[in-house]
């Protein structure tokens, strides 16, 4: 796994080439990803700033003491009776960060963290993370491919337990109990069981409730859990006894779609590359308006994160960066169909985590 040292090092060069001198990030998914860990987050402004000098952190008080156990940053502390601008002041001076400069900002922290920084850099540009942090987590390294696949693995277990245990008169919520169980069993903390009966699975983010499974529904299986830092993210098929009518035509529509965007995800190419490869399949069959999310998103240390498989992206793919494609047709009132890999991209194209196969599963 890379060291801090490392991650600093790769983030400076970022910088460097981005014109960035300060990047200011928040206790979130950006710290987690450089330090291995984040304070606590509440509303005392805390943040962790790199320039080509130096990082350091402006930390609370209140907070030093149990985050010092995890780093040997430099702290620039402040108390709730004196205020965190002096402090950061000081942290500023010391990062040599003086004047008009370029600035990078976590855009997932809260807004008045963001008004300290730009307060005392009223003459800064200022940007967001994708060019420095955010492009450097897009690619993971070989343990961090180590842990996604074990993830995967683990997440392949999850979804043949649910459809070991389907029945028809079984309530969605059953069959997610059962899901979660598993990734419990096997060491993995459940985050999200999304299952769709019937109707339900027109709902791309349906909530997980109390409809009752019946006989020849489609059901819609999008399932993660996490360990060491990580996450999976799957969506099979599955139906019980007999798939309702038109499914099989509509199944095999996403599955061409589904391959036509791993034929497309090439390093060099652009994200929307992908998106209209998978959109396109789709539309030509005559569903393109039951299409209605991105083909994909990246996942890390975030479930979604960089890079977005969108129609407008303009990201260049590139070796090692891992992200999903799952496009989906949606007809209200009787189905959806997901189809979701996550994969990591090679030289050569995608590498599928998941070992199962995106056959409809009949139970």
């Amino acid at each position: 796994m890379a060291t801090i040292q490392d991650k600093l090092s790769n983030l400076r060069e970022r910088m460097g080439e981005a014109a960035v001198d300060l990047l200011a990030v928040g206790p979130g998914a950006h710290m987690e990803w450089l330090l291995g860990f984040h304070p606590h987050a509440d509303e005392r402004p805390c943040l962790l700033c790199v320039s080509q000098s130096g990082a350091a952190l402006l930390m609370p008080a209140l907070n030093a003491d149990g985050t010092r156990e995890n780093t040997d940053l430099p702290f620039h502390e402040w108390t709730d009776d004196h205020g965190p601008n002096t402090a950061f002041s000081a942290l500023l001076k010391d990062l040599q960060v003086t004047g008009a400069t370029s600035i990078a900002l976590d855009e997932t922290m809260r807004a008045d963290f963001a008004a300290l920084v730009q307060e005392a850099l009223p003459n800064a540009k200022r940007q967001f993370t994708p060019s420095t942090i955010g492009g450097l987590r897009m690619r993971k390294d070989a343990d961090e491919y180590a842990i996604l696949k074990q993830n995967a693995l683990i997440a392949d277990q999850a979804m043949q337990a649910g459809w070991a245990a389907m029945r028809a008169g079984m309530a969605e919520l059953e069959v997610a109990a059962v899901i979660r169980e598993s990734f419990t069993s096997q060491g993995a903390k459940p985050v999200f069981t999304i299952v769709g009966a019937g109707g339900n699975g027109a709902f791309p983010h349906h909530q997980t409730g109390a409809t009752k499974l019946k006989q020849n529904d489609a059901v819609v299986m999008d399932i993660g859990g996490a360990i060491n830092g990580f996450s999976s993210d799957i969506t099979r098929m599955a139906v019980l006894d007999k798939p309702p009518e038109g499914y099989q035509e509509v199944h095999a529509i996403v599955e061409a779609a589904v391959q036509a965007a791993m034929a497309a995800a090439r390093p060099g190419v652009k994200a929307h590359v992908v998106d209209d490869a998978a959109r396109t399949v789709i539309t030509e069959a005559g569903y393109g308006e039951y299409f209605v999310h991105r083909t994909g998103h990246g996942m890390g240390v975030e479930i979604h994160e960089q890079p977005y498989l969108t129609s407008v992206s303009q990201t260049v793919l590139e070796s090692g960066m891992v992200f999903s494609i799952e496009p989906g047709i949606y007809l209200p009132g009787r189905f959806g169909i997901r189809l979701e890999d996550i994969v990591i991209l090679r030289d050569n194209g995608p590498e599928i985590f998941s070992e199962l196969p995106r056959d409809l599963t009949v139970v």
